[in-house]
């Protein structure tokens, strides 16, 4: 192992990249294809990057549709060629009575890990704004379909479909140019959604910010390639490139806005 990799990454990294290395050696050892949990769009990078270090290993991604946000990675050695099985991956439609009740996607979420299922084995959810569905690792399919029943008081029923059933998704996704100081996270949020960079920090402060999925309380944390950045009530950003340094010495962003 390569330890020079790690400084190319972030310090809190570490125990995602040690995981990696992990999977890698057991596709190594047993020669035989390894299909990782549901990754994060920076975690999918990491995973690119690092078995593509490998002189002998290849990656690719799945989460269901062209597109996806959280993908599944089948790491495999030289003579395998991976399909859509390997990716291990189920689909469900949530049947509900759309006059006595209204889904979103955090009470769908909610009520996905309030049946004890890790985060990581829950794909995109996606909505065409009247009808809901989601992608799951398929061995956790039936356990859902038997402890899904009420979703914020509404009722429900997951009924397993096929990938080529799935919705098309109604979110639409913005390219923008951004100047920004600085990688920091309040700077971010006040270049992308134009406030100040106090307001930035009060909603950092307030919880209303996640990063990767996760609620941050530091407003100076630095947000890197792929980090998936959601304030509430505004939507999500990430950056896709650093595409260089302008005269001022700002970072020149290529950032995806999806706005709510």
């Amino acid at each position: 192992m390569n330890t020079d990799i790690y400084q190319h990454y972030r310090s809190d990294e570490g125990v995602f990249i040690d995981l990696v290395f992990d999977w890698m050696q057991q596709v190594s050892n047993r020669y035989a294809p390894y299909t990782t949990v549901f990754l994060t769009p920076r975690e999918a990078m990491i995973v690119d990057q690092l078995v593509r270090s490998s002189e002998e290993l290849t990656a690719s991604f799945s989460g269901g549709y062209v597109g996806a946000e959280r993908q599944r990675a089948v790491i495999f050695p030289p003579y395998y060629e991976p399909g859509a099985q390997d990716y291990q991956l189920a689909y469900y439609n949530i049947n509900f009575p759309t006059k006595f009740g209204e889904l979103t996607h955090g009470r769908i979420l909610g009520t996905l890990l309030s049946t004890g299922i890790d985060r990581e084995r829950i794909g995109d959810i996606i909505t065409d704004g009247e009808s809901w569905h989601i992608i799951v690792d398929d061995s956790i399919g039936a356990y859902l379909q038997q402890n899904v029943r009420k979703i914020a008081n509404v009722g429900v029923q997951l009924e397993e479909i096929s990938a080529e059933a799935l919705l098309e998704s109604n979110e639409t996704w913005e390219q923008r140019t951004v100047i920004a100081s600085s990688l920091r996270l309040d700077t971010l949020l006040s270049n992308v959604y134009n406030f100040s960079r106090q307001r930035a920090k009060d909603a950092v402060s307030s919880g209303l910010v996640k990063v990767n999925f996760a609620e941050v309380d530091r407003p100076d944390i630095e947000i890197g390639v792929s980090d998936i950045v959601s304030l509430r009530k505004f939507g999500r950003f990430w950056i896709e490139e650093v595409e260089g340094v302008t005269k001022k010495d700002n970072y020149r962003l290529n950032v995806s806005v999806l706005e709510r």
